[in-house]
């Protein structure tokens, strides 16, 4: 044999040497010194404490099991890196904690990191395994008799939390799991007694398992769970860097489980600070689920309800309207306007479940404002006294005065239209026969107001917003039609929100629902202002048109097709 075929042989100790993850020899190391030359020892049976660790090499490399088992169970060993695992002793069957003995909070947040001095352990690690996913174990510092109870919470979307602690804080805080504790020791102590049979035996410990299911946030069970290991004034501290969101949520977790300390500090809390929108709405839906102690709970239920909630309702809008159409500053009475019309609209966002308005109310409202209306229109012409007049009101022209109780009126009107109530308004507009009377005299630079409380009825009534039997509609136009007719220019002048096209189509819409007897009185008398007048005039031509189609074009038609 040449040298170019020539090999240097290969040892059977550099062979030992190499290592590989099927665990064929064993590298050498501290934690293995004992199980590298191990001794000729007989093969025994595992156990009960025994575990045995299958690996997906082992087939392929022909590994005895027997050195596997004289292994470690504590110690997975992988190239590089030595990971301890939790081995779980063997135990009694889990007591479950049923859906109706605990409530899970319903915001999602990730499992803290940061835990309480009984929690702290020198080994903690996750869980890796599909069916204990964020697995957590939170043991003491090597002494096993204070850390009795395992508590396993499974999440309702996957994933679970595993606690060790000591039953006597469990018991001490939560009414709930001391049952559980209390069935576990009751049904243990028989099994020992059983087995002692007569003491000869000597006494294991037991570890008693709890398992949550459905819990919808693990992150804050485990915080709830950590605050009973912390002292008031901790635990107040606590909370505040909770924040009140979450803070409710540790709230529902503690009324679950009966943790009396939890529901009153977070009850403190929540009663001490302000709250947003979104976690009032939380709050009150937690009240409504849970029952909790009226004289804890009382400062809370004080901001969140009102006894005789209908009844504040009605006689608070009552006073805010009659405080809106006193009021005398222009510019605070618009905004306090659109605030209180934004609140008693039933479009608005605060409108849920509330009781109606009470309708008498808003027009006695009014039945005030006319009634001012018609001593400002007096005063016009002369006829008022003027020793009933205040000082206060005679420092402000006339027409101001008469403006801001027309805008009274329409303000009144529009909510009376959005709570569909405005039916009535239509017959008390149609019998003001003596503010028709003023409005003849009246100069035109005043009169036109009143047209603006007809024009708003108009539209209403032309764009379908305003029902009204055809007596009421026919009775309006009657009264304020030819009003409307002589007042149009001053109101193209000053608009003041109006839509001269919308009133000119709503006008003639709502006329063409009158009887056709009437239509022709109320188009022939518009027909001969406008004629005078022009574009003072409201234009009814399109409306005039139709009209004029089914009054005489086809009733010709009818009759040729009767005479044929």
């Amino acid at each position: 044999m040449d040298d170019s075929t020539r090999r240097r042989p290969i040892s059977l100790k550099s062979r030992q040497r190499s290592w590989c993850c099927s665990f064929a020899v064993p590298p050498a190391s501290p934690e293995n010194l004992k199980t590298r030359y191990p001794k000729h020892d007989p093969v025994s049976k595992p156990g009960p404490n025994s575990a045995t660790y299958s690996s997906p090499q082992s087939s392929k490399s022909g590994l005895n099991l027997n050195l596997v088992n004289r292994i470690d169970p504590r110690r997975i060993l992988s190239p590089g890196r030595v990971s301890p695992i939790d081995s779980d002793p063997t135990v009694e069957s889990m007591p479950e904690l049923g859906p109706s003995q605990t409530q899970s909070p319903a915001a999602d947040i990730t499992v803290p990191r940061s835990r309480s001095g009984s929690f702290r352990a020198p080994n903690e690690g996750a869980c890796t395994n599909s069916s204990d996913s964020g697995r957590l174990s939170a043991s003491g510092s090597g002494d096993g008799d204070l850390y009795d109870v395992r508590l396993k919470l499974k999440g309702r979307h996957g994933g679970c939390l595993v606690l060790e602690m000591n039953s006597g804080v469990l018991c001490a805080n939560s009414v709930v799991f001391a049952g559980l504790i209390e069935e576990f020791n009751k049904k243990n102590n028989k099994n020992v007694n059983n087995r002692n049979n007569g003491g000869l035996f000597e006494k294991k410990r037991n570890v008693c398992r709890i398992e949550v299911p459905d819990v919808e946030n693990l992150g804050m069970f485990r915080q709830t769970i950590e605050l009973m290991f912390e002292e008031n004034e901790n635990l107040t501290k606590r909370l505040l860097k909770i924040g009140v969101y979450r803070c409710i949520d540790i709230l529902e977790v503690s009324a679950g489980i009966m943790f009396t300390k939890g529901v009153s500090s977070c009850l403190k809390y929540l009663e001490a600070v302000p709250w947003t929108e979104e976690e009032e709405e939380k709050l009150r839906g937690l009240f409504t689920r849970f029952k909790f102690d009226e004289t804890t709970t009382r400062d809370i239920l004080a901001r969140l309800y009102l006894h005789d909630a209908g009844d504040s309702q009605q006689n608070l809008a009552r006073q805010l309207v009659w405080s809106i159409t006193t009021c005398s500053d222009a510019n605070a009475r618009n905004e306090l306007k659109s605030l209180v019309k934004g609140l008693l609209c039933r479009s608005s966002v605060y409108e849920k479940d509330q009781p109606d308005l009470n309708k008498e109310d808003f027009y006695v409202v009014c039945q005030s404002c006319l009634g001012s209306l018609l001593n400002l229109f007096d005063e016009a012409s002369g006829n008022y006294p003027k020793e009933k007049v205040t000082k206060e009101e005679r420092s402000k022209p006339l027409i101001e005065r008469i403006s801001r109780q027309v805008d009274n009126i329409n303000w009144l009107l529009e909510i009376l239209l959005d709570r569909q109530m405005g039916e009535e308004f239509v017959d008390l507009w149609a019998d003001q026969g003596k503010l028709l009377k003023l409005h003849e005299n009246a100069s035109p630079m005043i009169r036109y107001e009143l047209s603006r409380v007809s024009a708003n009825l108009f539209i209403a009534m032309g764009t379908r917003k305003l029902h009204c039997p055809w007596e009421a509609r026919s009775a309006l136009f009657q009264a304020w039609f030819g009003p409307m007719l002589s007042d149009f220019g001053w109101l193209q002048r000053c608009k003041k929100g109006l839509e001269m096209k919308t009133l000119e189509e709503a006008m003639g819409q709502t006329l063409l629902t009158l009887p056709v007897k009437q239509q022709y009185v109320l188009f022939m008398e518009w027909f001969r202002c406008f004629s005078k007048h022009g574009t003072e005039c409201p234009n009814l031509s399109k409306s005039f048109q139709i009209w004029w189609r089914r009054s005489f074009l086809r009733g010709s038609e009818t009759n040729t097709v009767e005479s044929r």
